[in-house]
């Protein structure tokens, strides 16, 4: 099995020093070039990792940038150092985000016929268009019960796995994106959902197996996957929002799958007008 990417480590003194010495080293930057970066001095750096000297609020966060912390591990950052969160976790049906939502919903209708979905850090569906429920298609029930989550949907041998012509390649894919998520984020659920999927079985004979393909240049690696007897082809496009000032907003994505040869254009625009 893939050995998992273990992210910065926990370290068991939970001070604001280590957790900062961990996610740099998770970066890979030196003191030195952290201490350039933030405005700075090694020696101040070194003395904020060992616990000699309490960094600012603002220090905190500037360091936190210039590492790439997610939202939400800057808050435990702020926490760790004393201070209170600055990031709110706002729950995405308060009525606070009511503008946002309506904003995603208009967005991935937009898209249609093309599939497109919302989801969050742990791959939790929120929305998705008519493209995406043509995908789901006669996929069991028990998956499709909420919270539904595309990695499941996906890589689950009842889902739409046995219908993905270049399954081994789209699994992979997906797989290695979890990895560097985790790298990127200390989410023990995250992990979990990887450990769950990776151990999905995989189905054999996948539709159009051993099947002459036409040649197309594809741009990036495509999604083939089998919808009524044709084989459509997709590539995914996923999008974040900009300098997010709210834990749950940071951690949404909004996933478009466009379609990657002219037959797979042909074909959705046939089934929408």
């Amino acid at each position: 099995m893939t050995t998992l990417p273990s992210g910065p480590a926990a370290p068991a003194d939970r001070g604001v020093g280590p957790l900062l010495r961990a996610w740099r080293e998770q970066r890979r930057v030196s003191q030195l070039e952290l201490a350039l970066q933030a405005g700075s001095s090694a020696r101040h750096i070194s003395f904020v990792e060992t616990g000699r000297s309490r960094p600012s609020e603002e220090m905190v966060l500037r360091l936190a940038e210039h590492l790439d912390v997610p939202v939400r591990e800057r808050n435990a950052l702020l926490l760790a150092a004393g201070y209170a969160p600055r990031y709110p976790e706002t729950p995405l049906d308060d009525p606070a985000l009511d503008a946002l939502r309506a904003g995603m919903e208009r967005l991935i209708q937009g898209y249609e016929p093309y599939p497109a979905l919302v989801v969050d850090a742990l791959y939790d569906v929120h929305a998705a268009n008519r493209g995406v429920l043509m995908l789901l298609d006669g996929i069991p029930g028990h998956l499709l019960e909420p919270p539904l989550n595309a990695m499941r949907l996906t890589l689950h041998p009842e889902g739409l796995a046995p219908r993905i012509v270049n399954l081994p390649e789209w699994r992979g894919h997906l797989l290695a994106q979890m990895e560097r998520q985790i790298a990127l984020r200390r989410s023990e659920p995250l992990r979990r959902l990887y450990e769950e999927v990776a151990a999905y079985p995989v189905p054999k004979g996948a539709p159009g197996d051993g099947a002459p393909e036409e040649p197309v240049a594809y741009f990036a690696l495509p999604m083939r996957i089998e919808h009524e007897g044709r084989v459509l082809s997709f590539t995914s496009s996923i999008a974040t929002f900009n300098t997010p000032m709210d834990v749950t907003v940071a951690e949404l994505a909004i996933e478009t799958l466009l379609p990657a040869d002219p037959a797979t254009v042909k074909y959705l625009q046939s089934l929408s007008s």
